[in-house]
């Protein structure tokens, strides 16, 4: 399957909407905008996608994401930031991926963030700090991050932080004593450190 028919957003009623293995689909029409009750969107391999539409952030009901692993997708759309009541965001192996947009601070539900194998993310958003409900935040294996940004320590919800084989960090920030929820540190593979 290469395409979805623009008719899409006539489907008002759909919660859940599973495209898991549609390795040939190249983008999502604009019409899945209009899809006023989805909660979840599933893009399991859907390794040809490389954007997003803009569209998506009008899905006032949508609290689940899955774009694990778009090899191709090299940016997110800045409309994410509507998407107020979103409480997972699964990137990893997003491996295209270079940086998050700095409307991802709006997304105040959101309690889990996966980017694992997000090998050409270089830095992380400032606007992170605002995300006063994030609970686990999963930097393994993100090569290209030069280094551990001073302000993650004002996650103050954070419980879960997993830096394994997060081979260019080199030292931890001082702020990271500040991350008082923190049950589980992974620091495995951090050869450099």
């Amino acid at each position: 399957m290469k395409e979805l028919p623009t008719s899409l957003g006539k489907l008002n009623a759909l919660l859940k909407f599973n495209l898991s293995g549609c390795s040939n689909l190249k983008e999502l029409p604009t019409s899945i905008g209009q899809l006023n009750a989805l909660q979840e969107l599933i893009l399991l391999m859907c390794s040809s996608l490389q954007e997003l539409p803009t569209s998506i952030g009008q899905l006032n009901a949508f609290q689940n994401l899955d774009l694990s692993p778009c090899w191709g997708l090299q940016e997110l759309f800045t409309s994410i930031g509507q998407l107020s009541i979103t409480q997972n965001f699964d990137l990893n192996y997003c491996s295209s991926l270079q940086e998050l947009p700095t409307s991802i601070g709006q997304l105040s539900a959101l309690q889990n963030l996966d980017l694992k194998h997000c090998s050409s993310l270089q830095e992380l958003a400032t606007s992170i700090i605002q995300l006063s409900a994030l609970q686990n935040l999963d930097l393994k294996h993100c090569l290209s991050l030069q280094e551990l940004q001073t302000f993650i320590g004002q996650l103050s919800a954070l419980q879960n932080l997993d830096l394994n084989n997060y081979s260019s960090l080199q030292e931890l920030s001082t702020s990271i004593r500040q991350l008082n929820a923190v049950q589980k540190f992974d620091l495995n593979n951090c050869s450099r450190l």
